[in-house]
């Protein structure tokens, strides 16, 4: 089984490099998707509110056996919870649906820059942290002002900024804001959502050369730039190939030609214009 290393958040505690994601697994197929991922190995397992997949998420977890340190469980907070005392409660209802008495993170879903709540949002989480229900709190989609504005306001640096960045969208300026601040930066839809960057020419060449899958170079591309990355699959082989990535390593050739491939094409919206 694929020992997976850790990343030291800014606050000590620490968070497996690689975790497996939830995104649109519907809550009867999350309790074996996530079952599946535990047996592979994976320790850390990224859900959110909004996905509607808390509860099966949780009875995997509860089913699995494993103890509760072991485990890495993240959830989010929806744009409509946003606010100090509706994050309150929707940490409570997450903790309900999940069965569990803290997550290891909690992020802010999205900024919302103009609903301008976020601020408020966040004294919430800085609570959250204080009373052990959140072992560490961050931010998701969340751009350069808005973190400047968050630790100007609180002086609480947010562990980790989740954030849309595959090879067509490698975020440098946040990449390097988040490591000026010791932000971890955590990659959401690593492998670009099967849009068509695993059938791409050069990935293809590169995974050949080594002998592996593109979304095994991609992922390998994401963990030697630093990224914390959270791979998503209901397909059990792909899961396992997925966590099946740290016995290679890509040449600095590889990387620079990976680098080639930014474009700056999202695939989900730009944080600004959710709100």
């Amino acid at each position: 089984m694929p020992k997976v290393p850790a990343v030291i958040l800014n606050n000590g505690v620490e968070m497996p490099r690689l975790g497996f994601g939830v995104w649109q697994v519907p809550d009867r197929r999350a309790r074996k998707a996530v079952a599946t991922a535990l047996e592979a190995g994976y320790r850390s397992i990224d859900t959110a509110a909004v996905y509607g997949n808390e509860k099966g998420t949780g009875k995997a977890l509860a089913a699995s056996g494993l103890p509760r340190e072991e485990l890495f469980v993240t959830t989010k907070l929806w744009n409509s919870d946003q606010g100090y005392d509706s994050a309150l409660r929707a940490l409570d209802t997450s903790l309900g649906k999940l069965g569990l008495d803290y997550v290891d993170l909690y992020l802010i879903h999205w900024p919302q820059p103009a609903r301008d709540a976020y601020p408020e949002t966040w004294r919430a989480f800085e609570r959250i942290a204080a009373d052990g229900r959140a072992r560490a709190i961050g931010v998701s989609n969340f751009q350069p002002a808005h973190l400047d504005r968050l630790i100007d306001g609180s002086g609480v640096v947010p562990a980790v900024n989740q954030i849309e960045l595959h090879p067509r969208l490698p975020q440098a300026e946040l990449r390097e804001q988040h490591a000026r601040h010791g932000i971890a930066t955590e990659a959401w839809s690593p492998l670009g959502q099967g849009k068509g960057l695993l059938d791409n020419p050069l990935i293809a060449r590169i995974a050949a050369r080594h002998g592996r899958t593109p979304a095994q170079v991609v992922l390998r591309w994401h963990l030697q730039l630093g990224n914390v990355v959270i791979p998503k699959s209901v397909t059990p082989s792909r899961i396992r190939e997925n966590i099946d990535v740290f016995d290679f390593e890509l040449p600095a050739a590889d990387m620079a030609e990976l680098a080639g491939l930014d474009d700056g094409t999202r695939l989900g919206p730009h944080p600004d214009r959710v709100g």
